[in-house]
């Protein structure tokens, strides 16, 4: 499999450093926080798209997102409670609250729209990430550049995360909702668009959207950088598989350090309840509502390590988000007549 065709491929195979790096990043690139899922999309086979298997793909992927995320919901629920807390608390402190004032089920409050929005999000990524292709070969029947998917990839994200960015304040307001709040996603959102009006909608859409520029540069410059430096040193013998995990750890871990700010950034400002007031103005339950101004207000009241509230339940729900997600990805595409070969 080249670098161009992307990771529906099986460890069971027989794989080269890009086949199984790229898989791996992207397993990890979708449950580390960088803004919600924009890794770079599938880029399937010119068969694979005449022969309408690469919605077997994506229907594959997206149960293994909805399993994988229902899986690990109390850990994503626990990250997003404690990016909003001004104080330090302990995480026990925090999972003590939550099942005090919603039981155990409450561990999975926001989990039901973030499981909605993996289709029309993976959808409008995939149909924008083919079109930026195109645009940018034209006529030219060609392999892409991994620069050239970088971009198509981002621009892919962009239009989808735009296309859907109601949907993560609707989970953000979820996860976060005392019992009783709200009966349901629709309720919240008719409750939220009354009282707050559309463009709460798209609160921390800048911080979101920047997210991914120091991630996906990261992820680029060691990606070229195994490619290019280990490959050259060892005559074209493969890497081993301890090496390559510690990699692609690595690239994620260092890129989720330098993204986590504005991941918790646009956290808090998509739970910030903003209300019309009788003449008209806007009136907010907080002082600081632009990306700017919390960003300081953040440092000036809790510090630097107040920028990286929520990170541990963050990395603690990678390791099994990504053996359920590969697990039920592999079953799930066998049971689609996917070709794992």
């Amino acid at each position: 499999m080249s670098l161009e065709q992307g990771p529906n491929i099986s460890l069971g195979g027989e794989l080269t450093v890009e086949d199984f790096y790229i898989f791996f990043k992207e397993l990890l690139d979708r449950y580390l926080d960088i803004g919600e899922d924009l890794n770079v999309p599938d880029d399937f086979t010119q068969s694979e798209m005449q022969t309408g298997m690469w919605w077997r793909h994506l229907a594959a992927g997206g149960i293994a997102g909805a399993v994988s995320r229902t899986c690990t919901a109390p850990l994503d629920r626990l990250k997003v409670f404690l990016q909003v807390q001004s104080s330090k608390q302990r995480i026990s402190d925090c999972l003590k609250y939550m099942l005090k004032e919603g039981g155990v089920s409450s561990l999975w409050r926001g989990n039901g729209i973030n499981v909605l929005k993996i289709a029309p999000e993976s959808a409008i990524k995939f149909a924008a990430y083919e079109k930026v292709k195109r645009l940018i070969r034209g006529n030219e029947k060609r392999q892409m550049s991994i620069y050239e998917r970088f971009v198509a990839g981002a621009c892919a994200g962009g239009v989808s995360q735009t296309a859907i960015y109601p949907m993560e304040v609707l989970k953000t307001r979820l996860a976060l909702r005392k019992s009783g709040q709200y009966s349901g996603i629709l309720d919240a959102a008719k409750k939220i668009y009354v009282t707050e009006g559309i463009r709460s909608f798209y609160r921390g859409y800048i911080p979101n959207m920047l997210g991914i520029i120091p991630y996906a540069g990261i992820d680029l410059a060691v990606y070229e950088t195994l490619k290019k430096k280990y490959l050259s040193t060892q005559e074209n013998k493969q890497p081993g598989l301890l090496l390559l995990l510690a990699c692609g750890s690595a690239s994620s871990t260092l890129g989720q350090v330098c993204s986590y700010p504005l991941a918790l950034v646009r956290t808090r400002l998509q739970a910030q309840v903003i209300a019309a007031g009788k003449s008209g103005q806007i009136v907010s339950e907080h002082q600081h509502t632009s990306m700017v101004g919390l960003f300081r207000h953040i440092i000036k009241t809790e510090g630097f390590p107040g920028l990286y509230r929520g990170i541990t339940p963050n990395f603690i729900k990678v390791l099994p988000a990504v053996s359920i997600s590969y697990v039920v990805y592999e079953y799930s595409s066998r049971a689609l007549g996917v070709n794992m070969t």
